[in-house]
């Protein structure tokens, strides 16, 4: 009965380690501008998508872009990234506010992405930051009944 409870442990252990090893393995981490240029482990960053440095390869399904940190006040100074994804461009690249890019670099001072996911303004959001619900606002409210 006792050898029962011991390798029950065991095999118990066992699965407890193999799944902290496997969870481990498929979590990657954030990393800044900084690190995501110098890494060569498969990592994930974000930032802001400079457009006058957009160029598709239609032939050989590259997007070759650059990135900055999205919390820099002034673009042209801040930290930047080249980033080389292939693959087909999401149809909503060109209206994003920010870029997720997964993957490494590759040795050559370019961030290879093997995922992007494109974050893309609100549609619930107003002009002003201000969220809209769907509801009639007060200001709209007055001018329809002054018509």
């Amino acid at each position: 009965m006792r050898a029962k409870y011991i390798i029950g442990g065991i095999i118990i252990v066992a699965f407890l380690a193999w799944g902290t090893t496997a969870f481990f393995q498929t979590t990657i981490q954030y990393v800044s501008l900084e690190e995501a240029a110098s890494s060569d482990q498969t990592v994930q960053v974000m930032g802001k998508i400079d457009f006058d440095v957009v160029n598709y390869d239609a032939e050989d399904s590259r997007l070759e872009f650059v990135i900055y940190d999205s919390e820099a006040e002034d673009a042209a100074s801040a930290q930047r990234l080249d980033v080389v994804y292939y693959g087909v461009v999401p149809g909503n690249f060109d209206q994003a506010t920010s870029v997720v890019v997964k993957g490494k670099n590759d040795g050559q001072g370019s961030f290879v992405a093997d995922q992007m996911l494109v974050k893309c303004p609100s549609k619930y959001q107003g002009e002003g930051g201000d969220y809209q619900d769907g509801t009639l606002h007060d200001e709209a409210v007055e001018a329809s009944a002054e018509a």
